[in-house]
C-alpha cells in the first residue's frame, strides 16, 4: 500500500499519536479521500509492526489538516485511559442495578471517589519533593493514593512501613519507565 498523504512536518518524521505510558506513540499516518466530500479515511500504521493498521472514518464539513485529525484520533486513547482509570480505581463498572435512579447514585459516588483521587494526586504532585536517599520515584498515581488511603485508614498499621513500600514501588516503576524509554530510543535509531 502506498501512503498518498504524508504528515506535514519539516523533518519528514511520522506524526506522534499522543503520549503513552511508555513514551510518545509514533505512527505513520495516511489520509485518503472518500466518495463523500465531508468524509475521509485516516489510516494509522505502526512503525514497529508495519502490518498493523488501524482505520478511522473521519467526518468534517470543512477540510481539516492531517495533523488535527491525528490529534483527535490520539485523544481517543486519553478518553479510554480515563474510563479504564474509573473502572480500576473507583469501580465504575461494578454496578448491578436495574433502575436508572440506582445506577445514577452508584455512578455519582464512583465519580466522586475518582474526583477525590484526581484532586489528591494533583495536590501531592504540586508539593512533591524527591526524598533523599530513595533514588528516583515516579509521581504518585491514583492507584497508589487509593492503596495508601485504604491502608492508612485501618487501625494499628505501621505508617512508616506503608510509606517505605510505597517509595520502593514507585522507585521500581521509575526504573521500569526509564528502561522502556531507553528501549524505545534504541528501536528508533
Amino acid at each position: 500500500m502506498s501512503w498518498p498523504v504524508r504528515c506535514p512536518r519539516a523533518d519528514g518524521r511520522p506524526c506522534p499519536g499522543g503520549a503513552g505510558a511508555k513514551g510518545e506513540r509514533r505512527y505513520a499516518w495516511a489520509l485518503i479521500a472518500t466518495a463523500g466530500s465531508a468524509h475521509r479515511l485516516l489510516i494509522r500504521r505502526s512503525l514497529s509492526n508495519p502490518s498493523e493498521l488501524a482505520f478511522y472514518l473521519c467526518y468534517s464539513p470543512r477540510p481539516v489538516p492531517l495533523q488535527r485529525l491525528v490529534e483527535v484520533a490520539g485523544a481517543r486513547w486519553t478518553i479510554e485511559e480515563c474510563f479504564q482509570t474509573g473502572k480500576n480505581e473507583a469501580a465504575l463498572d461494578h454496578y448491578q442495578v436495574r433502575l436508572y435512579p440506582a445506577w445514577y447514585r452508584y455512578v455519582t459516588l464512583a465519580m466522586l471517589a475518582l474526583a477525590f483521587l484526581a484532586v489528591t494526586r494533583a495536590a501531592l504532585a504540586a508539593e512533591f519533593v524527591q526524598p533523599v536517599g530513595t533514588g528516583q520515584l515516579i509521581a504518585i498515581s491514583a492507584n497508589e493514593i487509593r492503596r495508601l488511603f485504604a491502608l492508612l485508614t485501618r487501625p494499628l498499621i505501621d505508617e512508616g512501613h506503608i510509606l517505605h513500600w510505597s517509595r520502593w514501588r514507585r522507585r521500581h516503576q521509575a526504573r521500569a519507565r526509564q528502561s522502556h524509554y531507553q528501549r524505545q530510543q534504541l528501536k528508533d535509531q
